[in-house]
């Protein structure tokens, strides 16, 4: 490790604040609720508690009787008549798909409980992201309406669907034969079947239209590639193939597009397998607010937002020898010295760089189409002909509607997976001219934002009950297959719109199955229930050209350097997606509500970041409630946060919050920022001047982050790539220390489960948290359980700030008074999980067994014999247990989780749901650890490497996490954890872990010749 290094997680490490020093000294947050439990119990406290607990011994009845509280009773109704393809206790796995991407869907006994990726999705195996594996609580929201409904006065009444239809039918005649338009309003539509359907109704209503707009636009992307390319697609980007990666405010690895694919693609050219090849990409990040993609750049330099554009073409001039104007970064000499290195690498990498950009700004994408054809970018990391189609939604088109709706063009709109009510740019218009509109149906599954404004409700299935396909890619076709019998009474929304088209084939299954036994099975050679088996079909990749740019830029430059100026007034607003709620889609979800921010750890709100320089100009403390004014009008208050490494001068909020009509775990969380989104130049713009201004008021976040510290010890190592190169085991360094052993040895003859995580993979994205929560039913405790440190993950996610100092001195005062520094941070992010020691703390002092070692490795907890004294967790140097301070299956304070049968579905059966009082931990998916055994006994062979995978480490992108058998020398992780790279948290207290980690290796040394 770095000498000249200091890390901290939060600023109230880095400040040492009293607060910070108060709770760390004090191991637990709270202590037991002994009286709580005995009243419980039935047991009075009336006594004083001392005599009560001199008479009952103050032994360990005490304890037992905070534990003993009783488990959940589990019903169960044996088959009459046993379906042949269920076998009570063994899962069954479909093949679905869930936002283009092919997924299984693992069910038990008739009901979907897991999300894993699909081994047969080919280049797309790219895990999953957080949306995906918490995506099966959806199915079981108690949220959602229980059949279709009619809306008068906003208020929904359930009826039928012959009602529903004979309304709908009527409307839709009225608007046809009086001359008025009918619109669908959806998010991109990318599937055969869906377009098929709509061609159908289209044919039936010739008044009729599909509008397709995203929440989040990439109209700028499209548009640029019209006007740069003649072809208004969105690219295929490649990040595999680029050896040097220039991001300008583009989330990559986060919400830019598609997450997971790019994260799978970047992390290929950058982990252990990679580095062992001696290769290594090298990634520079310009941006306004810290991404997740910032976090983990080589280098990242903070730029103002209205610096972008004059960044970009200081870039397209120092490659091309232009001199087009606007292109001066003012005061920010940091920039502009990496910009003329980055343009020098770039020409040294032709063909092997690619420059991205988040801007939804076209003549911004206009000029990084000129950058990347200068560095010869198309037909190698850029392919436009083999394009994506998630994001097809159109800006003006969408901004047309609302105008033809406000003139009373439309007679009749539908509103297919779309809230523009919540979501649109200016709502108060799009819901003005609504009004207008004499017939509103909606296709939501719950009375939304938009669906309350709406006529009727005819609501959707849930995708786990759906027919139907996805087409993300150019020849990569994907089948949706329903899991399971629709829960309510819903119905498909491509069946309803067949049935008010009297469309002759009337069930969605067979026009699937019809549609792509005439479109895509010839082609491909497959029958139909080939492709449910498979998931996935592709046809053979057009062979991606080159293209050259041939427009003047000078329109262009003129354009991004007055929206620039324009932008640079007051503080300039960046509004974002992140990571668990994105758009605000799947805001009722509780297993996204609690997910932290990879950046912020912030849950259940969202916030303001600034710069702490900044805040200081500003006279705001974080958690201070501030109101900021936009320059459309629309204000909204909001905490701040205080955010190392966010450009001086900017504030950034994230979008998806603010919901008010979405059920009872999203509604009313945080502030909704989709007002500040502006229509500018035919597209969405995420960038506005406001103003801050302190209300005085104070409102504390939900953070996970600094709950424990590990007061300076060495938990992350890192090194350069050019020391790596000289020495692989760079940062790894072990200092002598003799050893001292409390434990006894013990063989291992069967098996030894351990694992290896690679932080230079790991991004922090938090897809293995949400898969964890699933897979072990871990309950979600909500906005004020984590602002006391009680969140229950199983495996977190630890996000280390640090920065070099410039002479080596790393005393706390001289630190503090360098505000400045930390505009220039970088970022380690760190899995951290029950490390399974050989020689665990945690077991010494249970005085009860609960916590045991086994033969195979694994630190054990037998959770009927705990007695919750939490001595394990005061042990344990990893702090990685948790306490279970509630029933939450049946205490009303979680009832936007656990707290009813029917979202109690989704719990996985073959692990138990712990009680009160109980300490519980990662388990290592031991119960996958036992199904692999058995499958590879019923077939008679030995286990095999790989046949065990952790549910953690199956969701991840990045293949950051490798799970296997250390008596296996041929295994993966075996393999991996002979890395000269591979060092162990806090091996010096010998507690021996079995989780191995991976040096983080920066590739932060220029390759530009002198």
């Amino acid at each position: 490790m770095e000498s000249n290094k200091k890390y901290w997680k939060g600023l109230e490490e880095y400040n040492n604040t009293p607060d910070f020093v108060k709770n760390n000294k004090n191991e637990f947050a709270e202590p037991l609720p002994i009286e709580d439990v005995l009243n419980e119990a039935g047991l009075s406290t009336v006594t004083p508690r001392r005599d009560f607990l001199k008479a009952l011994g103050f032994g360990l009845g005490a304890v037992t009787l905070a534990a003993c509280q009783s488990t959940p009773l589990k019903k169960s109704i044996p088959y009459l008549v046993k379906p042949e393809e269920v076998t009570p206790g063994i899962p069954n796995f479909y093949t679905s798909s869930f936002n283009g991407q092919s997924i299984l869907v693992k069910t038990r006994e008739g009901r979907p409980i897991k999300i894993e990726p699909n081994p047969n999705a080919g280049l797309y195996n790219c895990g999953t992201d957080a949306r995906a594996q918490a995506s099966v609580l959806d199915l079981y929201d108690v949220s959602k309406l229980k059949a279709p409904a009619l809306v008068k006065g906003g208020q929904t009444e359930e009826t039928t669907w012959a009602k529903i239809d004979s309304f709908v039918k009527g409307e839709l005649a009225k608007a046809q034969s009086s001359g008025k338009k009918i619109r669908i309003v959806a998010s991109t539509v990318n599937s055969l079947s869906t377009n098929a359907v709509i061609a159908a109704f289209v044919a039936k209503y010739p008044a009729a239209k599909l509008v397709q707009y995203d929440a989040v636009s990439y109209t700028g992307i499209i548009q640029a590639n019209q006007n740069s390319f003649g072809k208004a697609v969105l690219p295929k980007y490649n990040f595999d193939k680029a050896d040097l990666i220039v991001s300008f405010s583009a989330d990559f690895l986060g919400t830019w597009i598609s997450g997971e694919e790019f994260t799978s693609q970047y992390t290929a050219n950058r982990n252990y397998k990679s580095l062992e090849n001696k290769k290594m990409s090298r990634h520079i990040q310009f941006e306004g607010g810290m991404s997740l993609t910032g976090t983990n750049a080589d280098t990242r330099v903070p730029v103002k937002l209205s610096e972008e554009g004059p960044a970009l073409i200081a870039l397209y001039n120092a490659i091309t020898g232009s001199a087009l104007p606007g292109g001066t970064l003012g005061n920010n000499a940091t920039a502009d010295k990496v910009i003329k290195l980055v343009a020098k690498e770039l020409l040294q990498n032709k063909g092997k760089g690619l420059v991205v950009c988040g801007s939804n700004d076209v003549s911004t994408q206009i000029l990084v189409n000129a950058i990347n054809a200068a560095i010869g970018s198309y037909g190698t990391t850029i392919d436009l002909d083999n394009p994506c189609f998630l994001y097809a939604g159109n800006d003006a088109e969408f901004n047309g509607l609302v105008a033809e709706m406000g003139r009373g063009e439309v007679g009749a709109v539908l509103f297919l997976n779309s809230n523009p009510a919540y979501d649109a740019a200016n709502a108060k218009a799009f819901t003005d001219a609504l009004a207008k509109v004499p017939a509103k149906i909606s296709f939501s599954d719950r009375a939304d934002e938009t669906a309350t404004l709406c006529d009727a409700i005819a609501i959707n299935h849930n995708y786990l009950e759906s027919w139907g396909d996805a087409n993300a890619y150019e020849g990569y076709y994907s089948i949706v297959q329903p899991t399971i019998n629709p829960v309510f009474n819903s119905r498909q929304a491509e069946e309803s719109l067949l049935t008010w088209a009297d469309a002759p084939v009337k069930d969605y299954y067979q026009f699937v199955r019809s549609n792509w036994e005439a479109k895509v099975l010839p082609a491909a050679g497959l029958k139909w229930e080939e492709v449910l088996e498979k998931g996935v079909v592709t046809t053979q990749a057009k062979t991606a050209a080159a293209y050259s740019f041939t427009l003047s830029l000078a329109a262009v430059a003129t354009s991004i350097t007055n929206s620039s100026k324009a932008l640079a007034k007051e503080v300039e607003l960046q509004v974002y997606e992140n990571i668990p709620m994105r758009d605000g889609k799947n805001a009722n979800n509780a297993f996204l509500q609690e997910l932290p921010d990879p950046v912020s750890k912030v849950t259940w709100d969202n916030f303001v970041a600034i710069a702490p320089k900044f805040a200081e100009k500003l006279k705001v403390k974080e958690f201070d409630v501030v109101t900021i004014k936009g320059s459309n009008g629309y204000s909204v208050d909001l905490p701040v946060l205080i955010q190392p490494g966010q450009a001086q001068g900017t504030a950034s909020i994230a979008l998806g919050y603010g919901r008010t009509k979405t059920g009872k775990a999203g509604n009313d969380v945080g502030k909704n920022a989709f007002p500040f989104v502006s229509f500018v130049n035919g597209t969405m713009q995420y960038a506005t001047s406001v103003t801050i201004t302190p209300t005085g008021a104070y409102y504390e976040l939900a953070q996970t982050q600094t709950h424990h510290s590990f007061e300076g010890r060495a938990v992350i190592k890192e090194a350069t790539f050019k020391e790596y190169l000289k020495n692989a085991g760079a940062g790894n360094e072990k200092g002598e220390h003799k050893d001292y052993d409390l434990w006894d040895q013990y063989e291992k003859p069967g098996n030894n489960w351990v694992m290896a995580i690679d932080l230079n993979a790991c991004t922090g994205c938090g897809s293995c948290v949400v898969a964890c929560n699933v897979e072990n039913n871990i309950p979600v405790v909500g906005r004020d359980e984590v602002r006391r440190r009680r969140e229950m993950h199983w495996i977190r996610i630890d996000r280390y700030y640090s920065y070099e100092t410039k002479d080596g001195d790393v005393t706390r005062e001289k630190e503090i008074a360098k505000l400045e520094d930390l505009d220039h941070v970088s970022v380690v992010h760190q899995p951290m999980l029950c490390q399974h020691c050989d020689h665990a703390p945690c077991e010494t002092v249970c005085p009860v067994l609960a916590t045991v070692h086994s033969s195979d490795g694994l630190n054990h907890m037998a959770y009927n014999r705990c007695v919750g004294t939490r001595y394990c967790a005061n042990n344990c140097p990893y702090k990685v247990r948790r306490f279970n301070w509630f029933n939450y299956w049946n205490d009303s304070r979680f009832d936007n989780y656990l707290n009813n049968e029917f979202t109690q579905l989704v719990l996985n059966p073959d692990v138990t749901t712990r009680s009160r009082g109980v300490m519980e931990k990662c388990s290592m998916c031991i119960q996958r650890i036992q199904g692999g055994k058995l499958q590879a006994k019923l077939e008679k062979r030995p286990l095999k490497d790989g046949d065990i995978k952790m549910a953690c480490q199956e969701a991840c992108s990045a293949n950051a996490i490798v799970f296997g058998d250390a008596n296996d020398p041929n295994s993966e992780v075996s393999k991996a954890l002979r890395s000269e790279r591979i060092y162990y948290v806090l091996e010096e207290i010998n507690v021996k872990p079995g989780i191995g980690y991976m040096t983080k290796i920066r590739n932060t040394d220029t390759t530009v010749q002198a």
